[in-house]
């Protein structure tokens, strides 16, 4: 399996960047994924992270080398991303759970699988054409949907998320056959709200994605001025499975290839965003990882 991969993420007008972004991936199969924490509620930074994290301890713990059917994977990682911010809330007190919005991906065998809750998005496009993406769990996309005219009081209101209360509702595609070329792109509501469909579309096809990427984020945070969102996106390019590989990869496909054939940006993610708290101490970084390992922990057992 072969891809190549570009990510950025910039803070614009808020006072902290809640985005979230990582891959991971063994010689067979890849996990991208990225969330939003959402501003209004407790900790949205943390909620996105714990929100990658749970899906990447998930991932490594399946994907041996390939998993075994990446939709039930993606909706039970997802389902298990929100009861770890329950969770969170519980063993805290706090009065509201941080909530986050998440796309996730998987590739392998050829095929593309993904699944969202929330607003945050990913795009396919082949050839220059926007083959599919995803629809908004919001308001506005809902009354599009029915052929509605959306006003303008709700038009961005989200109608699910993780953490909140609730179930939330899950959308999930798949499996999608990738061409050689193929680009997907995951990315937070700062860029798709002030960049267009068909912008996004026309660069990340006509142009290299670390020129193209960097580009549209740039545009999307000079749209929105003094007061932009923060923008956050990360994009794949699919190169193809290698024959040789996918043989010897069929033969070896029972053993179990342990740790060390997986990688992830998602771990030490965590740490980096956990180390920039200088308000905390060592020893307080360090409970506050080892209980987000817990509970991850725990979760596992579960699924």
């Amino acid at each position: 399996m072969k891809f190549g991969v570009f990510q950025v993420s910039r803070k614009g007008g808020r006072e902290k960047n809640e985005d979230r972004m990582g891959y991971c991936y063994t010689r067979d199969s890849a996990l991208f994924a990225l969330a939003d924490g959402m501003g209004g509620h407790p900790e949205g930074e943390m909620a996105a992270q714990i929100a990658l994290q749970t899906l990447a301890s998930l991932f490594q713990a399946s994907a041996k080398p390939r998993i075994a059917d990446p939709m039930v994977f993606l909706r039970e990682g997802v389902l298990a991303a929100h009861q770890q911010l329950l969770n969170y809330a519980a063993e805290r007190k706090l009065d509201d759970t941080p909530r986050t919005t998440i796309v996730a991906c998987i590739t392998q065998g050829g095929q593309a699988f993904w699944a969202h809750c929330g607003d945050s998005r990913l795009y396919w496009v082949r050839s220059g054409e926007l083959v599919a993406r995803t629809r908004d769990h919001s308001y506005i996309e809902l009354q599009e949907a029915l052929g509605r005219q959306a006003d303008r009081v709700n038009r961005n209101v989200l109608f699910t998320c993780l953490g909140s209360p609730g179930r939330p509702m899950i959308d999930i595609q798949g499996p999608l056959p990738l061409t050689v070329g193929d680009r997907l792109l995951l990315c937070s509501d700062g860029l798709w709200s002030q960049v267009t469909d068909h912008s996004i579309v026309e660069q990340i096809s006509a142009r290299e994605l670390h020129d193209a990427v960097p580009d549209l984020v740039e545009a999307a945070l000079r749209q929105g001025g003094a007061k932009s969102d923060n923008v956050t996106v990360l994009a794949v390019e699919w190169e193809g499975e290698d024959p040789a590989e996918v043989a010897e990869t069929e033969r070896l496909s029972t053993r179990n290839l342990g740790e060390s054939a997986f990688a992830t940006t998602i771990q030490s993610s965590l740490l980096e965003q956990l180390e920039r708290r200088s308000e905390m101490t060592d020893a307080e970084i360090d409970r506050q990882v080892d209980e987000i390992n817990a509970t991850i922990r725990r979760t596992k057992k579960k699924v």
